[in-house]
């Protein structure tokens, strides 16, 4: 068995903006409200390589591990991977970036499995992840508009 999800949302701002916001690593913590740190431990050219911290659950546990990153600007899309994969076999995410009208379509892809001793299965997992990446993705989507809108009031010339 395995584990399957896939969520997006339209924003409302440029594809360039939204690229720029979402790839920032260091910024997640501010972007993404379950991130409490991001620490960048190395970089090649498009790939990084990054422990990525999550604030303390319900339980207070604080779940840590190590990923990488490949971002593909030109065809719009970044590969990500756990390497630590903790509690789960697999981890792979991709995340691809459209224009269409009204904004920047963000779609991500989750595929994976659990291990066999891991506290939960793969559906308890499909549904947690659907469920906490439309929070995510809506906060995601607020902000990022929200800068948007200061971009854009702070060029328009007094007059």
């Amino acid at each position: 068995m395995s584990g399957h999800t896939e969520n997006e949302i339209t924003i409302a701002a440029p594809l360039d903006l939204v690229w720029d916001m979402t790839n920032d690593l260091e910024n997640w913590p501010q972007l993404f409200s379950e991130y409490a740190a991001v620490e960048v431990m190395k970089r090649e050219g498009q790939k990084t390589t990054f422990r990525l911290t999550m604030k303390p659950d319900d339980n207070g546990k604080v779940w840590s591990w190590v990923s990488e990153r490949t971002t593909d600007r030109q065809g719009r899309n970044v590969r990500a991977r756990r390497v630590e994969p903790g509690p789960f076999q697999h981890m792979d995410i991709r995340w691809e970036y459209s224009e269409v009208p009204g904004g920047t379509r963000m779609h991500w892809r989750q595929d994976f499995a659990m291990r066999p001793d891991a506290p939960v299965d793969d559906a308890w997992m499909t549904d947690n992840i659907n469920r906490n990446s439309r929070v995510q993705l809506e906060l995601i989507r607020d902000k990022i508009e929200q800068r948007d809108r200061e971009r854009r009031s702070a060029s328009v010339p007094a007059n």
